[in-house]
């Protein structure tokens, strides 16, 4: 085989000579682009077809390296990397041991670890475990401070998910937590009923009133076709205009003997009682109405005959109701029980957080962070319990980062809106990390690129 010119021997690179190019063997293999063609024992035919596919364990690496659960965690991790990052920068030991630099950057590192280390060990200190105290309670009180906060973020945050299962943005969350703190107040307020009835009235009348005010959202969808977002912002106006003047006015919520803006205390026994005694005053019955709030919800949507119309709805309208489902009653419903649960966020507030009374400020930007909320959670019932955890969290540390470290709370605030920036862009995060694209990711990339080659030729 050294007469020829024809061929290389494979593998070699070497001249393959003697035989023209027509008779050389063919090439086949994974690097050849070619299905690999070989004989088995009975000397049949095998192609590469015939090849087995990856090990298992690969692709169930792959499909969870893919998922949104790592997804979310990779974008809480990157948000925390970038709030270190600003600690760091705000820092001033940081920015004095950067002046001198070159000479000794080792003070340098040392301050920047001392910044973002002391900020999340008071972040945890505050929202988890204080190691620092002797008393096991006062060890404990940072975690049910932060169930405590947790509660009215959990019930309002299930509130927008289910409106976004079913295709409504529903940003109305603080007007309705307004219209249900007002309508508990002017509905029980003055009545003197034994706690066994006073405070589940009191909570029916603000989850009416919640529900009330979004079925009104719901309504106007469903009857005009007017988008939800407009109507829920111009209703939160109305509603933050309606209750400040309720509160100056001594025939309906100003307290009584007084000249300032704002309503009477809520009434001993239209308040939660403590969950584990006076010694975790954040922590009341609320927190256990919004495990029910969780569970109800998951059940609505995941397991009943409701929740598949709703999903359906959610899904696509048009094939809904082609299949029979009525889309606007779908709109009505579902704005209904998203303000029943923003008035359930409400009652926590006045029958819990806020007892001594309250104005047109009593939502405390919950009905907002409710949509962070549920973007977190995937608007699925228990990812808006898990997120609504972790936001009670940053919260009750919040406070002890800037009480202890100097850290300002706005830096919190920065890292709940990143978790939200890394959230809604799941390529961004996967990039950040090396992560495998999905398949929609490869065909969108792959069209791309069709579509360059074609302009080009």
């Amino acid at each position: 085989m050294n007469d020829g010119t024809s061929g290389r021997t494979p593998g070699t690179g070497e001249p393959m000579k003697g035989l023209p190019s027509d008779e050389l063997p063919p090439v086949s293999g994974p690097l050849t682009g070619t299905p690999e063609v070989r004989a088995d024992v009975a000397g049949a035919e095998v192609t590469g077809a015939d090849v087995p596919g990856p090990p298992r364990q690969n692709v169930f690496i792959k499909d969870l390296l893919r998922g949104s659960a790592v997804t979310t965690i990779l974008a809480i991790v990157a948000a925390m990397v970038v709030g270190g990052i600003l600690m760091a920068i705000t820092d001033e030991e940081v920015r004095a041991a950067s002046v001198y630099f070159f000479s000794r950057p080792g003070d340098t590192f040392a301050a920047v670890w001392s910044a973002v280390y002391g900020g999340y060990e008071a972040l945890f200190r505050g929202a988890v475990f204080n190691a620092r105290v002797a008393d096991f309670a006062a060890q404990i009180r940072p975690l049910t401070n932060t169930l405590g906060f947790a509660a009215p973020l959990i019930a309002a945050g299930l509130g927008v998910a289910l409106a976004f299962r079913v295709g409504l943005f529903n940003i109305g969350g603080r007007g309705q937590i307004l219209i249900a703190c007002a309508t508990a107040a002017l509905v029980t307020f003055n009545l003197d009923l034994p706690m066994i009835l006073q405070l589940p009235l009191t909570l029916a009348a603000g989850i009416a009133g919640g529900a009330i005010w979004g079925g009104i959202v719901g309504v106007l969808k469903a009857r005009t076709g007017a988008h939800e977002v407009i109507l829920t912002i111009m209703l939160n106006y109305v509603a933050f205009y309606l209750v400040t003047w309720m509160v100056r006015s001594p025939a309906l919520l100003q307290r009584p003997a007084g000249d300032q803006p704002i309503s009477s205390p809520t009434p001993p026994n239209a308040q939660f009682p403590d969950l584990f005694g006076p010694r975790f005053p954040l922590l009341d019955w609320g927190f256990i109405l919004a495990i029910a709030a969780t569970v109800f919800v998951w059940w609505l949507i995941e397991r009943s005959s409701l929740g598949f119309r709703l999903r359906a709805v959610g899904e696509n309208p048009h094939a809904a109701r082609a299949s029979g489902i009525s889309v606007q009653r779908m709109y009505i419903y579902a704005m209904l029980f998203a303000g029943g649960l923003a008035g359930l966020a409400g009652m926590n507030q006045i029958q819990g957080a806020v007892t001594t009374g309250f104005d047109g400020y009593i939502d405390a930007g919950i009905g907002f962070d409710a949509i962070t909320v549920a973007l977190l959670g995937r608007s699925r019932a228990w990812g808006v319990f898990v997120a609504g955890l972790l936001f009670g969290a940053l919260k009750a540390g919040s406070f002890t980062m800037q009480a202890s470290q100097g850290i300002p709370v706005d830096i919190v605030l920065v890292v709940q809106s990143l978790i939200v920036l890394f959230i809604a862009a799941p390529p961004l995060v996967r990039t950040i990390f090396f992560l495998p694209k999905t398949d929609a990711e490869k065909a969108a990339k792959a069209r791309a690129k069709a579509a360059k080659k074609a302009v080009s030729a």
